[in-house]
Formats: C-alpha cells, structure tokens, sequence
C-alpha cells in the first residue's frame, strides 16, 4: 500500500496512513449524517496503530443508533470533523475519507444504516447493503 496523507480544512491536524484500511464504507445513520454535513460519511476503517496523527483534537461522545458510544474527533481551529472513535472497537479508528489528501483511491466495500439513507442520495448499486449496521 501507498502511504496515504490527510488532515482538517486548516491543517492543524495532520494524519498519515500507514497500512490499508481493514474495511471501507459508507454510513447512513443519522448520526453520521450530522456530523459530515451531508447525507453519508465516506469512512475508511482502519487499525488505530496504522493512524500516526500530528495536531490536537477535540472529541465529542455521543450514543449511535446504534446506542453503543461513538467519539467523533473534531479539529478545534475549523471544526473539520476527522475521525470517529467507536468504543466497541478500542484497536480501531474510522477517518472520515473526505479529509485524506487524494480520495481517488476510495470505494466503499459495504454500506450500514441503509434504513436512514436520504432517498435523493445515490447508492452504488454495487456496493452491498445493510438496514443497520452489519456487524
């Protein structure tokens, strides 16, 4: 894999992948949809020591709809949301794929929340989906 680079909309925080993500996708919730600003977030799910990071973050917990706790990892200069911790998976960190430096690698293996998707949004029909989250 190519290392890959990313950070906020100021470059406060900065962050370097260094291994390839252990799932990609996207996510319906609404919580999700809040939080991106938008009707899906793009993440890439990745080992959390495969994530070296430079910048402080500010954290915001929340429950999903899941109901299990959710931090979502925010830059506290632009508010550009970076990465999600997700507490029933302490070895992993999701980053949200629009903050990577190049995106043209992206495509998302799997879609979750699919009972919350906007219906104007686009969903690639090849990309499997799950009402809630798969697992």
């Amino acid at each position: 894999m190519t290392e890959r680079t990313g950070g906020c909309l100021c470059g406060a925080v900065r962050y370097r992948l260094t291994a390839a993500p252990v799932q990609t996708m996207l996510c319906h919730c609404k919580n999700c949809q809040k939080t991106s600003g938008s009707a899906v977030s793009t993440i890439a799910l990745m080992a959390r020591d495969a994530v070296e990071i430079e910048g402080e973050t500010k954290t915001y917990a929340y429950a999903g709809d899941s109901g299990r706790t959710l931090a979502v990892r925010f830059c506290p200069t632009c508010g550009s949301p970076v990465f999600v911790e997700i507490h029933a998976m302490p070895d992993m960190l999701s980053v949200k794929v629009g903050t990577l430096d190049d995106t043209s690698w992206f495509k998302p293996a799997v879609q979750i929340w699919t009972d919350s998707a906007q219906d104007w949004f686009p969903v690639p029909g090849d990309c499997p989906g799950f009402a809630k989250n798969s697992g």
